[in-house]
């Protein structure tokens, strides 16, 4: 006989308990987390959340996003408990100028997190990318509102990383460009866990976000597989090849175009020879 099956409130209840008890004792986010069966976006949700004045280190994850989405508009991928999709909102001190390297600093704190809990330290493809070999696992989306002289109200983290995902479990399309950790290890890793780690690492950053500034760069241009590669940028129509270099200290690809033209790029589609998307 086979044994009954948990009700959905049951495996929400289940999941957000095992969430929980990964946290270290004590820790504040044990009342600022909610999990959830389904939502529309993690980010969306926190977004309509924070004009009612909730802290820092709030964070909603869920088990399926309906309108995950993605930088440039991109939607993302959120199929039904196969990945961890997660935002935290934080309320730094600070300008929107001092923030720049945000999303730099949320891809090493998620590398630690996914380092942690795996036994393994993803690259990141410049900006938002985590990637293994020539696959893609995670991806970041950060988010400011900002009050009315410029200062920031609130940033949003999220991230969506693939965890449980076998190779025929992508469309076809994505098949040669997107990984799960499951795929790298071999083994299952612990949704429950790595949530925790992510938690931890992401409200512990909000604190170094201006004054460790310079160590955060220094250990994303460690773990940025973009650098010394050969690279597209597209821009609209415009379409350039170039060699990047280095990071700047607001998060910007340091990019030479041709000899003696160097740039610093902070936005458009930067692709890496050989790596998923490259055009040319």
């Amino acid at each position: 006989m086979r044994p009954p099956q948990k009700s959905m409130q049951t495996l929400t209840e289940d999941f957000s308990r095992e969430v929980l008890a990964c946290l270290p004792p004590g820790s504040p986010l044990a009342d600022r987390f909610t999990w959830l069966t389904e939502t529309d976006s993690t980010n969306s949700v926190l977004k309509r959340l924070a004009p009612t004045g909730i802290p820092a280190g709030t964070a909603v994850c869920a088990g399926h996003q309906t309108g995950g989405r993605g930088r440039m508009g991109r939607s993302f991928l959120s199929p039904p408990d196969m990945g961890i999709y997660l935002s935290m909102l934080l309320r730094p001190a600070c300008s929107a100028g001092d923030l720049m390297h945000l999303t730099c600093a949320a891809a090493v704190s998620v590398c630690d997190a996914v380092e942690k809990t795996a036994g393994f330290r993803p690259g990141i493809k410049w900006t938002n990318d985590l990637v293994y070999g020539k696959r893609k696992l995670c991806g970041i989306l950060t988010e400011l509102g900002l009050q009315p002289d410029g200062s920031v109200d609130y940033a949003i983290v999220g991230v969506g990383i693939n965890c449980r995902q076998k190779l025929t479990d992508f469309p076809p399309e994505l098949r040669d460009k997107a990984g799960s950790l499951e795929m790298v290890t071999g083994k299952e890793v612990s949704r429950p866990r790595l949530a925790a780690e992510m938690l931890t690492a992401l409200y512990r950053m909000q604190d170094g976000l201006l004054g460790d500034k310079e160590a955060i760069l220094e250990q994303y241009r460690a773990d940025c597989v973009t650098l010394g590669k050969e690279v597209s940028l597209v821009r609209g129509s415009d379409l350039r090849y170039g060699k990047a270099l280095d990071v700047s200290d607001t998060g910007a690809l340091i990019v030479e175009f041709s000899p003696g033209q160097v740039e610093a790029v902070d936005s458009g589609e930067v692709s890496v020879r050989g790596m998923y998307g490259y055009i040319g």
